[in-house]
């Protein structure tokens, strides 16, 4: 029996694009037919448009289009999570809709699956149409990341990649709800290999990633896969205690060798507000950033709600 591959498309008001992102994956895929069977597994994270109904009429043409419907949107994240939970093929395939990724690339991601690597995630060595402030803050992103995790996750990635059934799996088994999946993957092991390509422009519409959701995701990076910044509490109070020992010690040699200016009570006002602003606001800002998670995982919601479910078989 053929080998099957799984492609998980999350899509949020994507009407002006999800139809030829279906067209080009089916291309490659029928293509592959002798060797592989083939599923398209869209995830509709509540959008707004006509994406939905267009997602419709592909799957009563095509019966390996199979279609999770969310009653809102839950976010990119678990669009993917929802996605990979209803995989069954050998080899799964995490692509945007935007085109961005190029689904050609498919076949050349196999042939390193064929080889024994369980991991193959696509590195962009270019990524054409995206602004400077994108480019600088991706990178940045990264360094800082990798900087304070204790496990490392390669640069200049998405969550565009074809895993192993296995490693699905295993993802699938974590009961945590904030999943920053690209760093899962990376803490997992498994043998893992980049696959290097130039990122494309959008094929049309905007993209669904503003700056609001990328802070988020950066902040669910972060917390989700490092303690760190709750060890950097004790080196920022350190330095706070330094430089109010500091100011102290100016203020006394500026009454002793009369030098300077100092108003009455300035001393008091600068060490009090150089301490408690340097460790206490900073500290309480980093600690409520993981109670925040603590809590919402303490509060066990489902990670998404499915609507609708199409060409689906349970079970």
């Amino acid at each position: 029996m053929n080998k099957k591959i799984s492609v998980v498309i999350p899509v949020y008001n994507e009407e002006e694009v999800v139809e030829e992102c279906y067209h080009r994956l089916k291309k490659v895929c029928e293509a592959l037919k002798n060797k592989y069977q083939h599923e398209f597994i869209f995830i509709n994270d509540g959008s707004k448009d006509q994406t939905l109904k267009i997602l419709k009429t592909l799957a009563t043409q095509d019966e390996q289009v199979k279609i999770l419907s969310f009653s809102r949107n839950f976010g990119h994240q678990n669009a993917v999570t929802a996605g990979l939970k209803y995989v069954t093929g050998d080899a799964i395939l995490i692509i945007d809709a935007d085109l961005q990724d190029p689904p050609e690339l498919l076949p050349e991601m196999l042939s390193l699956w064929e080889q024994g690597n369980d991991i193959i995630y696509g590195k962009r060595k270019k990524r054409k149409g995206e602004s400077t402030f994108k480019l600088l803050s991706a990178s940045m992103f990264y360094k800082a990341l990798n900087l304070l995790s204790d496990v490392e996750i390669p640069k200049d990635t998405g969550d565009f990649r074809l895993v192993d059934r296995k490693v699905i799996e295993v993802i699938n088994s974590l009961p945590e709800h904030n999943k920053f999946l690209r760093g899962l993957f990376s803490w997992t092991g498994f043998e893992q290999i980049p696959y290097e390509y130039e990122r494309q422009e959008r094929f049309a519409g905007k993209t669904k990633y503003p700056l609001k959701k990328m802070l988020k995701l950066a902040t669910d990076g972060i917390i989700g896969f490092s303690t760190k910044p709750l060890e950097i509490i004790g080196g920022i109070g350190v330095i706070s205690i330094a430089i109010s020992i500091i100011v102290l010690i100016y203020a006394l040699l500026s009454y002793i060798f009369e030098f300077g200016n100092l108003t009455v009570g300035w001393t008091s006002l600068m060490v009090s507000i150089t301490f408690f602003a340097g460790v206490q606001l900073i500290s309480i800002w980093i600690m409520a950033k993981y109670i925040s998670h603590i809590y919402a995982e303490s509060k066990c919601r489902p990670q998404y709600i499915i609507k609708e479910k199409i060409n689906i078989k349970e079970g």
